[in-house]
């Protein structure tokens, strides 16, 4: 096998076509992956981290990418950005205003995702739909549109009493997902937290917490020749060297005959790629 990309990884760059589109960030490269689907690669860990954010060297990554002190002091760090109804920006005690103002004071979106069954998730209205390819989801459908992470993270919280909010990243790579009609399940969501609803739009307004019945669902295809029937996933942290026949990617993992890798686990990880 040849080198053809050394440097730091970053998540896998997506694009939404017939079959989504793959390119994998490794150093000052972009390597095509769906290129590489059926043949022979080879991931090699150089044995160094360095933080997305400051560079400098660490041990060990937080937060998928970052050193310590970076996760402890960076706003995108912060527990509000998992659970945004705990978004603190109102209390004057968001780690940084100016990016609170720049990323959670903008439109986000509530949605239904089909990753390993339905799901309710949000996203902020730049990452769609990014945000479900990242997910592994085969089909999705946006049903709220509202003016701020913290509303998105309320909504989120209330339809989440119904359905799921986290994926099941096995089933999801094994693709043991049945096809679904997310506008009956948003339909019955609706009904089940009307009451909790209205209560939303009363405490935001309307305006603030929009309703999109028109919006289409969305059917996402990966390019996979085959999916696993067990699923082992590999750590770099314990196994440096990752070989095998790339038989597909779905989400931010890699599909090889030998296991799977999650890409996005390891951001900032120094990675030699060979093919």
């Amino acid at each position: 096998m040849q080198q053809i990309a050394c440097g730091a990884l970053q998540k896998m760059r997506t694009e939404l076509s017939d079959t989504v589109k793959y390119f994998l960030p490794v150093g000052d490269e972009e390597v095509s992956m769906n290129e590489l689907i059926g043949k022979p690669i080879s991931l090699l860990f150089q044995g160094a981290i360095n933080c997305t954010h400051c560079g400098r060297k660490t041990k060990k990554s937080f937060n998928q990418g970052f050193c310590y002190p970076c996760f402890k002091k960076l706003p995108q760090c912060d527990q509000c950005i998992v659970k945004p109804e705990l978004c603190h920006f109102h209390e004057g005690s968001c780690r940084d205003e100016s990016w609170g103002e720049q990323f959670c004071f903008k439109d986000h979106y509530v949605y239904l995702a089909n990753s390993s069954g339905v799901k309710v998730g949000i996203t902020r209205g730049t990452q769609v739909p990014t945000r479900w390819m990242d997910q592994g989801a085969v089909q999705a459908l946006p049903i709220f549109k509202v003016s701020t992470r913290l509303q998105s993270g309320k909504v989120e919280r209330l339809l989440g009493e119904h359905v799921a909010d986290k994926t099941n990243w096995r089933k999801m790579l094994k693709n043991e997902v049945d096809d679904l009609t997310l506008s009956e399940t948003r339909d019955m969501l609706l009904e089940k937290c009307k009451d909790g609803l209205k209560a939303l739009e009363d405490e935001f307004g309307i305006q603030a917490i929009q309703r999109l019945p028109d919006a289409e669902q969305i059917e996402i295809n990966y390019p996979v020749l085959n999916y696993p029937l067990k699923v082992s996933s590999f750590n770099f942290d314990k196994t440096p060297e990752v070989t095998g026949v790339l038989q597909g990617i779905k989400g931010q993992y890699l599909i090889l005959d030998t296991g799977v890798i999650n890409m996005r686990k390891f951001t900032a990880y120094q990675v030699a790629i060979s093919a």
